[in-house]
């Protein structure tokens, strides 16, 4: 998500030296990162990389066995009841209560957090109305959709006005067309000023949201940077040339001498670093006689980044 974040200077999240075990199961493994005010930051791995661990600590759920982390400047380890005050939190699985309507589930939340019954009614009615939730608000969360009752948890997250929201795979479960509005709803908050740590299998969701992503496996930060950066340090990059007939594939070829061609689909495909020379270069030594019916550039997605960087198939190709 390529966007302007105002407070860019303004820290969130302060990782340092971050170490978290089980037994001799080595979970996270001095994790460095740096969250600034305002950004969507995405939090990549394959399944048991730490992730949710990382949100656990983070939200002050369970303890680091070494390392320091803050939120705004407030110590985990030290200052915990601010960084509560300041943070909320979306899991993989909703936290709605089934037994209350939508509206109560909001009101509970609202009590917990001392708010005064008028602030917590009108809180409670505008993020119903924000979140399409008005007409369900009187039932009970049993008769919602996934990609409802997502909504509402949020909804709930959202009581608090918190500075730091953490979506733990957020979009886990939800349909396609569930998975849009989620992605609408973050780019909502962050337009906010929210800050987002967004952790996620989903690499299009990533690439679609994030404005850095940092890529943990194994229990270490293995890459991090803008999706256009982590892209750029993966090498198959390639121009994809297609010709009308099997004659001009053949003369292209003879005359560049180099990349793979498609003879069903008359095309050649020729390595590139993706510059403006690099695509002067080539259409230099075609030349004039030899006429390209279509030409566009390939460049490695971040599914060739997550494998490139963890040997792991991203989940959408699991798919």
């Amino acid at each position: 998500m390529n966007r302007l974040i105002k407070n860019a200077t303004r820290t969130a999240v302060s990782v340092t030296g971050l170490r978290k075990a089980y037994g001799e199961k080595i979970v996270l493994d001095d994790v460095d990162l740096s969250i600034v005010e305002g950004e969507v930051f995405g939090l990549l791995g394959p399944n048991g990389a730490g992730k949710t661990t990382m949100v656990r600590i983070l939200s002050t759920l369970i303890p680091p066995d070494a390392g320091t982390a803050s939120v705004f400047g407030h110590d985990l380890h030290s200052e915990p009841g601010a960084v509560r005050s300041l943070i909320g939190v979306t899991g993989q699985f909703t936290a709605v209560d089934n037994l209350l309507t939508g509206e109560e589930n909001l009101f509970l939340i609202g009590r917990l957090l001392h708010l005064a019954p008028t602030e917590r009614r009108a809180r409670a009615a505008q993020l119903l109305e924000r979140f399409d939730l008005v007409e369900s608000a009187q039932r009970t969360p049993a008769t919602y959709s996934g990609g409802m009752k997502r909504r509402l948890d949020i909804a709930m997250t959202l009581m608090g006005r918190p500075r730091l929201i953490f979506l733990d795979e957020p979009t886990t479960g939800l349909d396609p067309r569930s998975r849009r509005t989620m992605w609408q709803i973050i780019r909502d908050l962050a337009a906010d000023g929210v800050s987002i740590l967004l952790t996620t299998q989903y690499l299009e969701e990533a690439d679609e949201l994030a404005d850095r992503i940092a890529v943990l496996d194994r229990g270490r930060i293995v890459a991090e940077g803008t999706p256009e950066e982590l892209k750029r340090r993966i090498p198959g990059a390639h121009l994809v040339l297609r010709f009308a007939d099997a004659a001009s594939l053949d003369a292209a070829a003879r005359s560049l001498r180099e990349g793979s061609r498609d003879d069903t689909d008359l095309v050649l495909r020729v390595p590139s670093d993706r510059g403006i020379r690099s695509l002067r270069d080539v259409l230099a030594r075609l030349g004039d006689g030899i006429a390209v019916e279509d030409l566009s550039i390939h460049t490695p997605d971040l599914d060739d980044v997550f494998f490139a960087l963890t040997g792991t198939p991203s989940k959408e190709q699991n798919q």
